[in-house]
């Protein structure tokens, strides 16, 4: 149980893709487990593929418990937890489960009317692996360390915002504080995802996510910007982003070229950001370095965002430009965590 006595949060994952498994690794390398109880899994595919990715991992490699098959689905760790394999909202009794919350990681609900299909079904709140459609599908739109005091026990639709805003989003929180921020153009390089095909095939209405992911470099369209502005909205208008798809299987990055209402220094720059990563409260969602790293260095890295000091430039007295690298599995599936955590609070 919890420090302060209370009973296990009960949890259930709703798509167990790569996010949805990354929180359930989070949570079991964290030894959350006697706080926040997974109950059930919800996954189309069959059995023994989810037991078998549950168990081995290209990306993050065994589980740190013993996974086998159990009564109603899967045993982790000695614990079972039932598993159906439904494609609909509506396709499982989530209210047999005795939820507290439903960890909503298929990506594939982004408006208020098909989320609170999960409602219907008996989950009473879910929090979103991904971005709503819009300000108005959610109750809010947490990054944390930045905005997790809007949390309160009314909301029930809560999104975890993107992998990418996670990493963003503190970042410019703190120039803008520190320093001001007039414009921020963004450029991520973002790892190969499961929308994209190994070979050239009919995957995706967007016609460059056609081609192989692992022979080229693809852009791709991003909502970054727009969700940068609804986060902080006092960067509304001043904000443009793009995004590269990179063959990698994990970590990306983001580059940032930043512009300054005064002169700045890149190591002003850097020095605030050494400060923060110093900052026990922020420890564990921000790091700073200034070693040699490729990207690999960062396979498995619990940060919303790590600054690469080495890389820090100025061009120009106003004009920085700035390296955030960021696993884009790891640190969101933590920042999930986090926020599951800290919206429990407001709820006892």
């Amino acid at each position: 149980m919890p420090d302060n006595g209370s009973p296990p949060l009960r949890l259930a994952i709703n798509g167990y893709g790569r996010i949805g498994r990354s929180f359930l690794r989070a949570l079991y390398e964290a030894r959350l487990e006697d706080e926040l109880r997974i109950v059930a899994i919800n996954e189309p595919a069959d059995l023994e593929s989810i037991l078998y990715l549950t168990r081995f991992d290209s990306t993050h490699g065994r589980f740190v418990s013993s996974v086998e098959r159990g009564e109603r689905g899967i045993r982790v760790g000695g614990r079972d937890i039932a598993v159906s394999h439904a494609t609909l909202p509506e396709g499982v009794d989530w209210r047999a489960q005795k939820l507290d919350l439903l960890v909503e990681c298929s990506g594939q609900y982004g408006e208020r009317a098909a989320i609170s299909r999960f409602f219907d079904a008996g989950a009473p709140r879910v929090l979103l692996s991904n971005p709503a459609n819009s300000a108005d599908d959610v109750d809010a739109t947490i990054v944390h360390g930045v905005n997790q005091h809007e949390l309160t026990g009314e909301q029930r639709i809560v999104s975890n915002a993107s992998c990418t805003t996670n990493a963003v989003v503190p970042v410019l929180d703190l120039l803008a504080r520190e320093l001001g921020l007039e414009q921020a153009a963004l450029t991520t390089l973002h790892s190969v995802m499961n929308d994209q095909p190994l070979i050239d095939g009919y995957h995706h209405t967007d016609l460059r996510r056609t081609r192989s992911a692992m022979q080229s470099i693809i852009p791709v369209a991003t909502g970054l910007a727009r969700g940068v502005e609804r986060l902080l909205p006092q960067l509304a208008g001043k904000v443009v982003a793009k995004a590269i798809r990179v063959p990698t299987a994990n970590v990306s990055a983001v580059d940032m070229l930043l512009a300054f209402p005064r002169d700045v220094t890149a190591s002003r720059v850097n020095d605030l950001f050494i400060q923060l990563a110093a900052r026990p409260d922020s420890q564990d969602r921000l790091a700073y370095t200034e070693e040699a790293h490729a990207s690999i260095d960062f396979n498995h890295a619990p940060h919303s965002a790590i600054i690469d000091g080495s890389q820090t430039r100025n061009i120009g007295p106003r004009l920085v430009n700035l390296l955030v690298w960021f696993d884009n599995e790891w640190g969101f599936a933590n920042r999930m965590l986090d926020v599951v955590r800290h919206w429990r609070k407001s709820w006892l």
